[in-house]
């Protein structure tokens, strides 16, 4: 199937008082139609940078694409003029942020601001019928009495309802593409697995694609066709989900998984652990990023790693895994 969005060697820089440092290197990845991305790694290991820089949403001046494509419907969002950009954001490309109650404005109602995504996107809808879009929107993301909600405010809507305004106002307007970054995360348990049930059916009803940001390989395994596992601003492992979870070759994918909690262990368990964090712009080092974590570094892990094959559509950025499968 034809990709709807194909990313090659995305590069991303900020430029701090300490200097300018890649904080998004050499990252490539596909998502088609009806299909699920996830992109997995630690805090700090550059997945929300990269949706940002997708839709031209980096912090400036700080923050500037420093080289490679994204190419979605035969365009290159990098390339994109303003004008261009605000036509496809929120429209054919829209993003639900990782905290719902910063990401919408305290001092307006639900309503207008789910409104305003018709008004900016559909201007042809008259206001009777954009309040009636939004109402209608409300009732598909599970929210009961949806007329009275309009007139609510944030404040006074739980976590879980204000995370499923979020989403209803990233599905508005049908777009191609959803962004997740985080939707679930700071929600109980029961509430996450509504709002991911609810992504499932829409992009099934729709057919549109998902790229889905989470540190959660629980969320992963649910939800995900496809996953790509980053550190430190690179790639790491890229497979489908059935082959991450059962040949994982990469150290940090495998570090990643044996942190999982299971029913089989014994209780009070200590669970395994990565050693150390994710580097800071600043201790950032040439070669394999993960290498001062890793333990399995030899003299090889001070030069970059190339891409290689371990198997149908499993790529890897190691120089040991062939030993560790």
């Amino acid at each position: 199937m034809e990709p709807l969005l194909k990313v090659e060697n995305l590069a991303v820089s900020f430029t701090t008082e300490a200097g300018c440092f890649r904080v998004v290197d050499d990252v490539s990845f596909s998502v088609a139609p009806g299909q699920t991305l996830g992109l997995v790694g630690e805090s700090g290991c550059g997945k929300s940078v990269t949706a940002l820089s997708l839709l031209g949403l980096l912090p400036r001046p700080a923050g500037q694409v420093a080289g490679g494509r994204a190419l979605f419907q035969g365009q290159d969002l990098l390339t994109l003029t303003a004008q261009q950009r605000y036509r496809v954001r929120g429209n054919k490309i829209a993003m639900i942020f990782q905290e719902p109650m910063t990401a919408l404005n305290p001092v307006h109602s639900i309503g207008r601001q789910l409104m305003e995504v018709y008004r900016l996107h559909r201007p042809e809808l008259g206001k009777r019928e954009q309040k009636q879009a939004a109402a209608q929107m409300l009732r598909q993301v599970g929210i009961p009495e949806a007329e009275a909600r309009l007139k609510a405010y944030p404040h006074q809507l739980s976590g879980g309802m204000r995370q499923r305004v979020m989403i209803a106002m990233a599905l508005a307007c049908e777009p191609d593409l959803l962004i997740c970054d985080e939707p679930t995360t700071a929600l109980d348990v029961t509430i996450q697995a509504q709002i991911l049930h609810l992504i499932r059916e829409l992009q099934q009803r729709t057919g549109m694609a998902v790229i889905f940001i989470t540190h959660d390989l629980g969320v992963v395994a649910q939800v995900c066709d496809q996953v790509l596992v980053m550190y430190a601003g690179r790639s790491a492992e890229q497979a489908d989900v059935f082959t991450l979870f059962e040949r994982p070759v990469h150290p940090y994918t495998k570090g990643l998984l044996s942190a999982i909690p299971r029913l089989s262990q014994p209780g009070k368990t200590v669970l395994p652990t990565i050693r150390g964090q994710v580097p800071s712009l600043e201790e950032q080092q040439a070669g394999c990023r993960f290498a001062n974590r890793c333990p399995y570094m030899t003299e090889r892990c001070q030069q970059q790693p190339a891409v290689e094959l371990a198997g149908d559509e499993h790529h890897v950025w190691c120089h040991h895994w062939r030993e560790l499968r």
